[in-house]
């Protein structure tokens, strides 16, 4: 599996301040939202792209470009959907699918709630997005599930990685590439990131 850590002091600062405690809901989405243009850049630098004939003020028949392949992003519910800003303001026509995994705290155990992928991820680079990779489960799950429907590739974006969940994701889903803005150092005891960015789903809405 490919890892890709981005590498750019902005991106670490912004993290920083997704880390605080005294960072407020707003705040936390807002920043939330750049460090995802960050992550998608990153993932799509090598999107297939097509020449193209274009006007410009000054030359007629001037040289551009245009995609060459579709590309979706699938947020998990909740805390991906905090993402999907920041990825759409790169492409406002992006289509946009949504899968709804719960897990239980006190089993690990993941179950698929919500699933609504476009008709046209077939043959499509996908974008899955999640803040957090912490065990793994919820990730692999979601990815058995976009598997079915024929994707050329898929790329993980996430703010923060755990070493056990980037080795569990590799060992189900070798041909899958990560892209994250940090690996921190482990899971703790409870299953969450440390240091981590604390649940990053009650910090988008405000639920705690």
């Amino acid at each position: 599996m490919k890892v890709n850590k981005v590498e750019h002091p902005l991106l670490d600062v912004k993290i920083s301040l997704l880390r605080n405690v005294e960072t407020d809901s707003k705040s936390f989405r807002d920043i939330l939202e750049e460090v995802s243009t960050f992550l998608a850049y990153e993932a799509l630098k090598d999107i297939k792209v097509k020449e193209i004939k274009i006007n410009t003020p000054v030359k007629k028949n001037a040289t551009g470009y245009s995609l060459d392949e579709k590309v979706i992003i699938v947020p998990i519910f909740r805390a991906g959907l905090g993402m999907v800003n920041g990825v759409t303001s790169l492409f406002p026509q992006i289509k946009v699918g949504h899968i709804g995994i719960y897990r239980d705290d006190n089993t690990n155990k993941t179950s698929i709630y919500y699933n609504k992928l476009p008709k046209s991820i077939k043959g499509a680079k996908v974008l899955v997005l999640d803040p957090m990779l912490a065990t793994g489960s919820t990730i692999i799950d979601s990815i058995n599930l976009i598997k079915e429907s024929g994707p050329s590739s898929i790329s993980v974006l996430s703010v923060v990685a755990a070493p056990e969940g980037i080795k569990k994701l590799e060992s189900v889903h070798p041909d899958v590439e990560l892209v994250v803005g940090s690996i921190d150092e482990k899971l703790d005891k409870n299953g969450y990131i440390s240091p981590g960015l604390g649940d990053a789903g009650d910090r988008i809405f405000g639920t705690k």
